[in-house]
């Protein structure tokens, strides 16, 4: 029997939360530091000093040596550099444990070392990392020791963003000011803040760690490069919401152990689609919060994972043909006071400020289609999005029977007069007891649905920060709240000017609503019939940050500079080419030095074999046969793997950038593929003693 695991006990334990603060901070000095957390206030030096010191004491009681500077730059990952507590010894040769105001507040790691698409160059070093104190500090313990992680954003010298987290408080700040906006209009004069609120759901894949060791394109890229599939898949569903096997339970216990001690509020957890394939969820909280909790929730399924001799597999397609992993990022609008914007109430059609952020929300997916398919675009993700498994390339929204109703009552007519009811489910067991239904069903292939009181946005990849969507979603909605405001406040009859904005705004972008099945060719022509954007791939994305309106509307709302977004756009398109660039090495590599010889070690065993066989007068026709099919396979391998080293010679000729992304796409990873091909039946016909790694049926099954 394992020991019982005391939730309340240990949650937030390891976190300077409001707890923490509240315990050990001066009254005034408490009081200082909420004015910056909640007004925007600018911290005072000396709030800075007293607050480093405690928070420097709690860490120290935590047994924490080092402090970090905990931010995200634009690799994909977080960063961090550890400096101890201590400071020069005194004459007696004691040292000290310091840590400062100043120390808190700033840290100055190496820019030009990081991603920045032209903003720094070598020669320029100089960058600075600033506390989010709107984030709280904590305490991670691994086995570097306890570290006290001071959650930061990370700029340049001269002032732009070069991380995930920037953007997002700035986005942030830009739909709280447009919604308190709306909502005074409406007569709400107690809100004082809105933030966003996010839960973000985690997929990952869990394989055995000696196995995966023995897979060289899975250390080189997160994903298999080769494989042949098992006798079984995922056909069965059998997997989805199954028992949770033993190892895998005991792997997750600590990891929601660890998670909690870090106030991460893990709540979920079960067995996905795919075998081998879990998720883990937490509840809603604020949105820079939960992009932070996200980065922790990856870091503790990879650190946990290798404790119980397990490897936690973040990439969107690990394995080819069973599901790939996602996020879904689940976002709404709360008020300081609890209000949720998105809360339709039980008579949606009557409920006038749901129904105009409702069309406000339609307005700006429609309007920036293509950038918040941008904000999902990632290498792995083209191997995912729009397979049936995962929300189509193409943008739509799902708003159900009961609101999709009311759209259509408002632009048929102009007014909505009723709301479907939900009613209950009848079973026809009478033992079973009554359940209420909702009003609308759920539809898992629509990448923006709305689910109760939030939308849904599926697309986003497993390894990705969700930082990026929500910067998009939060700026792009602040810019469809600001239009109606400006209309909306010059009105002189404000209900009339509402409902005609309403019903405006229903009828120009009812044609980003779909409720029916987005995995079917004939949305793909209904949509192209409608005018939607479908983006294939990351490279065909891209484009999208650097338009005319998008520069436009993020310069409008302080969110990014023109600059800003042009390094943005040179940073993937350069990250697109270097990781297809990984992929095919790693191809090249593992095809020349272990598939191919394998191969030809069994072709001459076989052909041995054959010999013997024909020498005892036997009858040789089967490992004949089998040994003509395995060398016609070799000889095609063979020439796939000289048109894909020619290929990516050329590719890595090219100078980075646009060009170079595309031909990565067009040239290589087509040479890929047809690598792969010949490579996958050699697997089924190569003796599985002399085949080089492990297979699918031993990684998906074997754990």
């Amino acid at each position: 029997m394992s020991e019982n695991v005391n939730v309340t006990g240990i949650f937030g334990e390891n976190v300077f939360n409001e707890h923490a603060m509240r315990e050990r901070l001066p009254k005034k000095v408490y009081k200082e530091l909420h004015k910056t957390i909640d007004e925007g206030k600018e911290l005072d030096p000396m709030t800075a000093e007293v607050v480093a010191s405690a928070m420097r004491d709690w860490a120290m009681e935590k047994g924490a040596t080092h402090y970090t500077h905990w931010f995200q730059p634009l690799t994909g990952f977080t960063a961090e550099k550890h400096d101890s507590f201590i400071t020069a010894p005194d004459e007696d040769g004691n040292v000290l444990m310091e840590f400062s105001g100043k120390e808190l507040i700033k840290g100055e790691p190496d820019a030009s070392s990081f991603p920045s698409g032209g903003l720094r160059s070598t020669f320029e070093a100089r960058g600075y990392t600033t506390w989010d104190c709107t984030s709280p500090a904590f305490v991670r313990e691994d086995a570097t020791g306890a570290i006290l992680c001071v959650p930061t954003a990370f700029c340049s010298y001269t002032g732009e963003a070069l991380d995930q987290k920037t953007p997002l408080l700035r986005s942030m700040e830009a739909v709280q000011a447009q919604t308190l906006r709306l909502l005074r209009l409406f007569g709400n004069t107690t809100s004082r803040k809105v933030f966003p609120s996010v839960g973000v759901e985690q997929e990952y894949f869990i394989v055995d760690h000696e196995k995966y060791l023995q897979r060289k394109d899975l250390i080189f890229t997160g994903r298999t490069l080769f494989g042949a599939m098992p006798p079984k898949g995922q056909e069965l569903d059998d997997h989805y919401f199954g028992v949770i096997r033993q190892r895998i339970g005991a792997f997750m216990k600590d990891v929601n152990k660890e998670l909690w001690k870090l106030g991460v509020p893990a709540k979920t957890q079960h067995n996905e689609v795919a075998p081998g394939q879990h998720e883990l969820a937490p509840i809603y909280e604020k949105c820079n919060v939960a992009s932070d909790h996200n980065q922790i929730i990856m870091e503790t399924l990879k650190r946990v994972a290798e404790q119980h001799g397990l490897q936690c597999l973040l990439h969107e397609k690990p394995f080819a043909g069973v599901n790939g992993s996602g996020k879904h990022n689940n976002w709404s609008l709360t008020t300081d006071d609890g209000i949720n914007l998105l809360e339709p109430g039980k008579t949606p059609h009557e409920n006038i400020q749901f129904l105009l952020v409702l069309c406000c929300i339609l307005r700006a997916v429609d309007r920036h289609a293509d950038l918040l398919r941008e904000s999902a675009a990632d290498v792995g993700n083209d191997h995912r999005l729009g397979a049936n498994e995962a929300p189509p390339a193409i943008i739509s929204v799902f708003l159900g029977e009961q609101l999709g109703d009311v759209l259509r009552q408002l632009v048929n007519t102009g007014a909505a007069a009723h709301s479907l009811k939900g009613g209950h489910l009848h079973t026809g067991v009478k033992t079973l007891p009554e359940v209420s239904k909702d009003a609308t069903d759920r539809n898992r292939t629509s990448p923006f649905a709305f689910t109760g009181n939030k939308f849904e946005f599926r697309m986003v990849g497993s390894r990705d920060s969700v930082a990026e969507c929500n910067v998009v979603l939060n700026t792009i909605v602040a810019e469809a709240f600001s239009d109606a405001c400006d209309i909306l406040e010059k009105a002189e009859d404000f209900d009339l000017a509402v409902h005609d904005l309403i019903k405006e705004y229903a009828t120009l972008h009812q044609r980003i609503v779909f409720n029916g099945n987005g995995y079917s060719e004939e949305w793909v022509k209904e949509a192209e019939r409608r005018g939607l954007p479908n983006i294939q791939s990351m490279v065909d994305a891209i484009p999208a940050l650097v338009t005319e309106k998008s520069v436009r509307m993020f310069e409008k709302f302080g969110v990014f500079t023109k600059a800003e977004l042009n390094s943005r756009a040179e940073i993937q398109y350069e990250g697109y080419a270097k990781a297809i660039n990984i992929e095919a090495r790693a191809m090249i590599d593992i095809a020349s030095k272990h598939i191919i010889p394998a191969v030809m070690r069994y072709a001459k065993n076989l052909a041995e074999t054959a010999n013997e066989i024909r020498e005892a007068g036997a009858d040789d026709s089967v490992p004949v046969e089998i040994l003509k099919r395995l060398t016609a396979l070799l000889s095609e391998a063979r020439k796939a793997l000289l048109v894909l080293k020619d290929v990516t010679r050329t590719a890595n000729s090219l100078e980075a950038g646009e060009k170079q992304a595309h031909y990565y796409h067009d040239e290589v990873c087509t040479a890929m593929a047809a690598l792969r091909l010949p490579v996958d039946e050699l697997e089924m016909i190569v003796d599985k003693e002399e085949w080089p790694m492990p297979s699918y049926g031993d990684l998906l099954f074997e754990v």
